[in-house]
């Protein structure tokens, strides 16, 4: 089976064809995410990433929000009208392909999971997303960016990337590694991820020892993991011979 796997994020919306063992298939596709970023929009890019990147059997997708059955709640860092959208019907209807869908950060973090434990996830990019992990099981629509951290700001909020751009790399860093201490006896986790494109700010040689910065095509790569439970693909049985 041939996976579509679908990165919406704020700034770029990504495409890849995986394997059913995780392996990439075809090259990382990328369109800038249009603006206003409205369901219309966006939906119109993944149709034509879908028509350019090759043959594919299902689609899975990753979402910058909260996601429950298919259906959209949230998208902060999208646009309102994505509040309640039907994201898996709208895309079955334009790509005529079974689909599934979650947030972006846990669909990030089933490509890099061990399953052992409790692992968390934390993507850094235009705004901040989080996976929690127990044994391998996702616990979905966990919404830390959103709680408050530090002088009534939220998590969001002073690690997104408005904010690194507005006090600097150093000082963005610095606010990072106060978050990992802050959520370390918080989760007790065996191993916390951080993913996302701002990653490569950095300063890598200052992170604990029990975090692991992943590359950001994690994104792409855990959406076949979405299929886990889906019955394995049956061969067609062989043609018989006419007799002559």
């Amino acid at each position: 089976m041939r996976t579509l796997c679908v990165d919406i994020g704020g700034t770029g919306v990504k495409v890849m064809i995986v394997g059913p063992d995780g392996t990439a298939l075809s090259e990382r596709m990328r369109e800038p995410t249009p603006q206003p970023a409205t369901p219309l929009a966006v939906l119109e890019v993944v149709t034509a990433l879908a028509g350019r990147v090759g043959a594919f059997d299902r689609v899975s997708i990753g979402f910058p929000g909260v996601v429950q059955e298919g259906v959209t709640k949230t998208a902060p860092n999208l646009h309102a009208e994505w509040r309640g959208f039907l994201l898996a019907a709208d895309v079955e209807r334009r790509l005529a392909k079974p689909v599934r869908t979650a947030n972006d950060a846990g669909v990030q973090g089933l490509g890099v999971i061990e399953g052992r434990g409790v692992e968390l996830v934390l993507t850094l990019g235009t705004g901040l997303g989080c996976g929690l992990y127990v044994e391998g099981r996702y616990v979905p629509n966990l919404e830390l960016a959103h709680h408050p951290y530090r002088k009534r700001a939220t998590y969001e909020e002073r690690l997104g990337d408005d904010a690194r751009r507005r006090v600097g790399n150093d000082r963005w860093n610095r606010r990072v590694r106060k978050a990992i201490e802050q959520l370390g006896p918080i989760f007790n986790y065996r191993v916390l991820y951080l993913g996302g494109g701002n990653t490569k700010h950095l300063a890598i040689d200052r992170l604990p020892a029990d975090v692991k910065v992943v590359e950001n095509v994690a994104g792409l790569l855990g959406g076949v993991r979405l299929w886990d439970d889906a019955p394995p693909e049956v061969p067609p049985a062989p043609k018989r011979k006419r007799r002559a």
